[in-house]
């Protein structure tokens, strides 16, 4: 196959501060920064990775979804042998928990710009 998945884009009013919240949250590096494209991978391999281009500021989607409110196109999931430690983490790095949690092994976030990602225990 020609075709492989290289990354995910999350567009940010300020790149370079959003990758460092993944950077930190994922321990991943920095590849290339540029005050509007940032890139992350994981240090043991190229991609997938993780980029952040420059776009003015978003409302953020409804979490749940409800009709008349923006709707989330895309969404993060990272796997966390330690959900409760890294769901700690993530809030004092600046992610917000969402107050309404539906599955049980699964905690919904929302990064410093707002765009929703779930932290999740395998199997969950």
């Amino acid at each position: 196959m020609s075709v492989s998945f290289a990354a995910v884009v999350l567009g940010s009013p300020d790149p370079v501060a959003l990758a460092g919240f993944y950077r930190e949250l994922l321990g991943w590096e920095t590849v290339e920064e540029q005050p509007d494209w940032v890139r992350l991978r994981d240090p043991r391999r190229e991609r997938p990775g993780l980029s952040f281009q420059l776009e003015p500021p978003q409302v953020p989607p409804a979490w749940p979804a409800r009709p008349g409110a923006p709707q989330m196109q895309l969404h993060v999931d990272l796997l966390s042998t330690d959900l409760a430690a890294d769901v700690d983490r993530a809030v004092r790095l600046g992610a917000r928990l969402e107050a309404d949690q539906r599955q049980e092994g699964v905690r919904v976030l929302r990064d410093p710009d707002g765009h929703p990602f779930c932290l999740f225990v395998a199997g969950a």
